[in-house]
């Protein structure tokens, strides 16, 4: 006689659930396979950035100091410029110095672009071939 375990009715039943334990493995060994590939796959254009340098720089006294205010008001060295034209004039006087002396323009750290770009044009206008910006350094170690 043969040995059933269980009763007869039972052998045709189809199970219905589902293990999702060798699911989970595979799909936990597809995660860690992909972490260690992409990072290797990742492809970026070789570009060198530029450093990080703080260069003393001298005021020379034929320098020209043009300033921005919070408000957009232009300065020469101390004194107020009434508008971009009579800026315009004025360093159109300074252009034709052999050697023609550097602008270096200083703007608030609140001003509007604005005011910056009115001074580039303005030399530009008036033809000066050197014009720097004068910043303040980062704070250090920061």
């Amino acid at each position: 006689m043969a040995m059933n375990v269980g009763s007869a009715d039972e052998d045709d039943a189809v199970m219905s659930a589902i293990n999702t334990t060798p699911l989970v493995d595979v799909m936990l060994v597809l995660l860690i396979i992909f972490l260690l590939t992409i990072p290797v796959a990742t492809v970026s254009v070789p570009v060198e950035l530029p450093k990080e340098s703080i260069e003393a720089r001298e005021t020379k006294p034929h320098n020209v100091i043009l300033s921005v205010d919070k408000g957009g008001a232009l300065f020469w060295h101390d004194q107020r410029v009434a508008n971009a034209d009579a800026l315009v004039e004025r360093l159109k006087k300074v252009s034709v110095q052999q050697p023609q002396p550097e602008v270096q323009i200083r703007g608030d750290l609140d001003a509007a672009y604005d005011g910056v770009g009115r001074i580039l044009y303005a030399c530009q206008r008036a033809g000066i071939t050197k014009v720097a910006f004068i910043t303040e350094p980062p704070a250090r170690g920061g």
